[in-house]
């Protein structure tokens, strides 16, 4: 489909890809994946051109020396130095603030992905809970009123308050899947009245980030993702091109109804689109 996203389109020198719903389908427990169609055909092609791309999802659960190796047993050529989480941008963002130490609400890997990035790191009940420099939200089913209690201790305390997303839902093989660090990250802020700084999509963060690891400037990237509110409009925010696909969470006609901050340079249907959209030549 083209019309009526018919705005003219640059020559890539880049591009980044959502995963959920853009290359894969997850499960809701995030433990399987579902490949897309033309997902390992593109990124093969693009591969085999010398063409620059990486992976950023919003999803904060693994660190990609974790999540790498499942998404390449499925085919796709995606190796851990090209595989991004909102952890990765956080790392970075962090170091250049320079905070000492980082309470965060989280899984172990969401610990880990931080650790591997230079950040020292303190869970809810542990010494210096509630004196940390900053906050930080991001994968955590099982979170407790004791953990949103340290955390909101610690914000009121002056600490700086991030969250890796907060995007309610994420596409998944069953539907909709619940985004857990958006419904923690509003509970910590109803409370001490310090809404979230968001390190994944759609923060600038995160497209800086992309650009900077693509080695292209963000108005050369084509960013491919499923949600408007997410990749479409830090594509929009950046400067970059956004292709909106139906993959995921949205229908054609929902992508029709964005207001122009979120409404993509294109939609497709399916991966397999993108050569007809002359993007890979």
């Amino acid at each position: 489909m083209t019309a009526p996203f018919t705005e003219s389109l640059r020559p890539p020198r880049g591009f980044m890809f959502d995963l959920d719903g853009t290359l894969i389908l997850s499960d809701k427990a995030l433990g399987g994946y579902q490949l897309l169609p033309g997902a390992v055909d593109l990124l093969m092609h693009l591969q085999d051109r010398g063409t620059p791309f990486l992976a950023l999802t919003n999803g904060s659960a693994y660190p990609a020396a974790q999540q790498g190796p499942r998404l390449r047993a499925l085919g796709l050529p995606i190796p851990d130095t090209h595989l991004f989480t909102p952890n990765s941008v956080a790392g970075h963002l962090f170091r250049e603030r320079g905070f000492g130490r980082v309470l965060v609400l989280g899984t172990q890997g969401v610990v880990d992905a931080l650790a591997g990035e230079g950040i020292a790191t303190v869970r809810p009940g542990e010494d210096g809970a509630t004196s940390a420099d900053a906050v930080y939200v991001a994968w955590h089913p099982e979170c407790g009123m004791a953990d949103i209690h340290a955390a909101c201790e610690a914000v009121l305390g002056g600490a700086a308050l991030f969250s890796a997303s907060d995007v309610p839902f994420f596409a998944s093989r069953s539907g909709r899947a619940f985004g857990y660090s958006c419904a923690i990250g509003g509970a910590i802020a109803r409370v001490s009245g310090q809404e979230p700084e968001v390190t994944g999509k759609p923060s600038l963060h995160a497209m800086h980030f992309v650009a900077a690891k693509l080695g292209v400037p963000a108005a050369d990237i084509v960013v491919v993702g499923d949600d408007p509110k997410v990749e479409t409009e830090m594509a929009r925010a950046g400067g970059a091109m956004g292709i909106g696909v139906t993959t995921g969470t949205t229908s054609a006609a929902e992508w029709a109804a964005q207001p122009d901050e979120r409404r993509p340079h294109r939609v497709i249907d399916s991966l397999t689109e993108l050569a007809a959209l002359g993007l890979l030549a």
